[in-house]
């Protein structure tokens, strides 16, 4: 099959790519490479004009006074130049509702040339969107990312790349992306929960590890623990990074003999998985139920991550608490305790390493999981007729 993905911010569509190309279909990759992170892509389309630093300061306070990103214009501009000759795909699949990284409006533009010049447009839900920021502002989840604006409503401004996903012109693109899907599928539990009434959801595909370009070097605990945290400053609040700084904080009182501690911020893919990889323990996030794509490369690595593995993500897959990762919780104090007992217990470290490992190999193996995409792909256009 001839194949488009449009969008990537995680590695999820890079990995998909190579799975799908094992297989034997001609895959084409379309993103603006997600800003500092710079993802591979085959396609890339961003911003550029207002890059300039004078553009770029006009830009800044346009977007704080009038809510209007030009950068995102831009963005949209140059992509339907470049989509017009994007014809004859058997699959397209959108990486999420805002995939073009530009204005709602013209996402909806965007998509009509696609659909129009293509068969068949699949979602998936990986990230914030509609369906997802309705279901954590409904607080049906224990907790969300949604958790610090619904302590302290001073974080609105902070919240409003996420919160906007609430608003009539997202809510419109939803309802039109909906509209002329074949079908929606999630990567993760966070995003299957509030999917599963949904008529078109195909359900959850765990996000894809391309195991051959991460290589695995078993833990061996002889002197320091160390403990890795990376920071998006963007996305810091609603990661939770703040409980993790409050308790190496601690841990460095408690523990500082034992332990070197590897702070990094805003660092493009490669460099941030370099910074890593000498770690034991790997710092991810609190706000969630599953792994995240960062989470999973970890674990793939061996790393022990501290991340999302909740009780739904425990009871879906069979396992046994803290045998795979650590379930963060926005909590200071559970984690210091959880770090401490890794730190005078570093066999868990090593035992947790192997786990970590197999898990990720028995469930997120990029040429297994394109396969099953295959199949949900085939399966809803069969359906279909």
């Amino acid at each position: 099959m001839k194949i488009l993905l449009i969008g990537e911010y995680s590695g999820l569509h890079n990995s998909l790519k190579d799975g799908l190309q094992l297989n034997g279909h001609t895959v084409t990759l379309l993103g603006t490479g997600d800003g500092f992170k710079r993802y591979p892509v085959d396609i890339l389309i961003k911003s550029t004009f207002f890059e300039i630093p004078i553009f770029k300061f006009i830009a800044k306070i346009i977007d704080k006074i009038f809510k209007v990103s030009l950068n995102d214009i831009e963005i949209g501009i140059k992509t339907f130049f470049k989509i017009k000759k994007l014809k004859g795909f058997d699959i397209v699949q959108l990486v999420n509702e805002n995939s073009f990284k530009t204005t709602p409006i013209l996402e909806v533009k965007l998509i009509k040339i696609i659909k129009n010049n293509n068969k068949n447009i699949f979602l998936l839900s990986c990230g914030t969107d509609f369906k997802s920021i309705q279901y954590a502002l409904n607080k049906n989840f224990r907790y969300s990312i949604l958790t610090p604006y619904f302590n302290n409503k001073k974080l609105k401004n902070s919240y409003r790349h996420i919160l906007k996903y609430n608003n009539k012109h997202f809510k419109n693109l939803h309802e039109y992306i909906y509209k002329n899907i074949k079908g929606v599928i999630s990567s993760d539990l966070d995003y299957h929960i509030p999917l599963k009434e949904e008529i078109k959801y195909l359900g959850m595909i765990p996000n894809p590890i391309n195991l051959s370009k991460i290589k695995y070097n078993k833990l061996k605990i002889d002197g320091e623990i160390i403990i890795f945290h990376g920071i998006n400053i963007k996305n810091s609040i609603k990661k939770g990074n703040n409980y993790f700084q409050k308790s190496m904080k601690i841990i460095k009182e408690l523990h500082g003999n034992k332990i070197k501690y590897i702070e990094v911020k805003n660092l493009n893919y490669n460099d941030y998985v370099k910074s890593y990889d000498s770690c034991h323990i790997f710092l991810d996030q609190v706000y969630a139920y599953d792994q995240g794509y960062n989470a999973l490369e970890a674990m793939a690595k061996g790393k022990v991550v501290f991340t999302g593995a909740e009780k739904e993500w425990l009871d879906h897959y069979n396992l046994i608490e803290d045998s795979i990762a650590i379930n963060a919780l926005p909590e200071t104090n559970y984690l210091v305790n959880k770090l401490t007992d890794l730190i005078n217990n570093p066999e868990k470290i090593e035992s947790i390493s192997v786990n970590a490992r197999k898990f990720i190999e028995n469930h997120h193996d990029f040429k297994s999981i394109a396969s099953i995409y295959e199949d949900k792909w085939l399966k809803a256009l069969k359906n279909e007729k």
